[in-house]
């Protein structure tokens, strides 16, 4: 038989082929859009990476702190231990613990940046007791990177309190601290020190996630028009022409 061109089946399997191939072949162009964006935000971040670095003046005098990140920065200034936050479930070299986080009271200027000082196990017998590191009374420089808000993670509240928290959104402790903090942080960088491990992950924007979701959209596509194509076109015109050659046998 050959494929029924005036059936309703047949116009309603090729329209619903057809919004199905269209759909998956656009979500694979999407997934190749956000790829092209965040290589090109990788390619910013390794050229920020090797611009000058920034003083706490500078930093302090930005506009948009946004415009600094990745870039590679030593600050000098006080730490302000009082308002020191001990984020929860932060993972390091398989481990689980605290990501700890001081504000610094930058040298000549009234702004304050969080840092990201490093990481440090918790102890799972009393999860309550915070971990002994150290933290100096006087002037200190530390060096690292320009990095957004500590990342969050999932909460099942949104009021955060305590020295233990899972988040720390940066407006909210602003508030909190009447500290004039800027909007972005100090990812501190260096060797282990203080009671503290820096041994960051480089950031991971999930290239090989977007490629692989493309080609799996690109893949239901062809398949899609694939099975279209044999079961509605080609089948059907086989049988008929295998019915027709039988036929004319004696």
């Amino acid at each position: 038989m050959r494929p029924a061109l005036n059936s309703p089946r047949f116009w309603l399997i090729t329209l619903t082929a057809v919004l199905l191939a269209g759909a998956s072949f656009s979500l694979g162009q999407w997934q190749l859009r956000r790829a092209a964006q965040k290589e090109a935000l990788q390619t910013a971040i390794e050229s920020r990476s090797g611009l000058s670095v920034l003083d706490a003046r500078a930093l302090a005098a930005a506009r948009n702190g946004n415009d600094l990140l990745h870039r590679q920065a030593t600050l000098a200034g006080h730490w302000s231990a009082a308002h020191t936050i001990y984020l929860d479930n932060r993972p390091m070299d398989g481990k689980s613990g605290f990501v700890v986080v001081t504000p610094l009271l930058l040298d000549g200027s009234a702004q304050v940046v969080l840092v990201q000082r490093g990481w440090v196990p918790r102890n799972f017998t009393d999860r309550t007791r915070l971990p002994d590191i150290s933290t100096p009374m006087g002037p200190v420089t530390v060096h690292g990177r320009i990095a957004p808000a500590p990342s969050r993670l999932y909460q099942f509240k949104n009021d955060e309190s305590g020295r233990i928290r899972q988040n720390l959104d940066i407006p909210a402790f602003r508030t909190e601290t009447v500290l004039p903090l800027l909007d972005v942080s100090l990812l501190q960088t260096g060797v282990a020190s203080e009671g503290l491990l820096r041994n960051w992950a480089a950031p991971n924007l999930g290239l090989d996630k977007h490629y692989g979701y493309a080609f799996q959209w690109f893949a239901l596509c062809s398949l899609v028009l694939g099975l279209y194509v044999w079961f509605q076109l080609i089948l059907p015109l086989r049988t008929s022409t295998a019915t027709q050659h039988r036929d004319q046998l004696p």
